[in-house]
């Protein structure tokens, strides 16, 4: 069990039963009061970002999340199916996990996934992907205009604003964290 004084951005802890990183922690001293921890917590599930006020030396349940590497497989149902690269299992993750994520996942692509015992709780994507663009759509009225872009459907269904050279079948590099398009591959 830790002590609200010993929290530190990064950590991991549990509280009213949800799993929250530690994003940031600062201990707050007021000329007429109690000292207290004031902290911001990211909920691991939603990416809620919420305030919290702990009082110092407070119990506090941390809890430590095991990274795993996943490959994804398919959909199935609602549900997503990966393959556990460490120990070669199949894992369910649900649709509420991968959010928009969604968008770059084609077979064959591994990311990073952070477990609490056999529940996960998030997933990370690569920082850049190389995706196939299947469709653009010309804009009539940016084509005499320089730095001009269209909109590109991705093979896994996401959209991204593209320069007007590109094409489709064209292969290019995306950033999965800013959904831009950074060079042609």
């Amino acid at each position: 069990m830790t002590t609200s004084n010993q929290l530190a951005p990064g950590m991991t802890l549990s509280l009213d039963g949800k799993i929250y990183r530690v994003e940031s922690c600062l201990k707050v001293t007021v000329a007429k009061g109690v000292p207290f921890i004031k902290t911001k917590l990211k909920n691991l599930v939603s990416d809620e970002l919420i305030e919290r006020n702990f009082k110092l030396n407070q119990p506090i349940e941390d809890v430590s999340l095991a990274e795993r590497r996943l490959e994804y497989m398919y959909l199935e149902g609602k549900d997503y199916l990966f393959l556990d690269i460490g120990n070669l299992e199949q894992v369910l993750v649900p649709s509420q996990v991968m959010g928009d994520k969604v968008n770059f996942l084609k077979e064959g692509i591994e990311l990073k996934a952070m477990f609490y015992g056999s529940s996960i709780f998030s997933v990370e994507l690569p920082q850049f992907l190389e995706i196939m663009v299947v469709k653009t759509e010309e804009s009539e009225s940016a084509v005499h205009v320089a730095n001009a872009t269209k909109l590109a459907i991705l093979e896994t269904g996401a959209k991204v604003e593209v320069p007007m050279f590109i094409e489709s079948g064209d292969i290019i590099k995306v950033d999965t964290q800013t959904n831009e398009y950074i060079q042609r591959v």
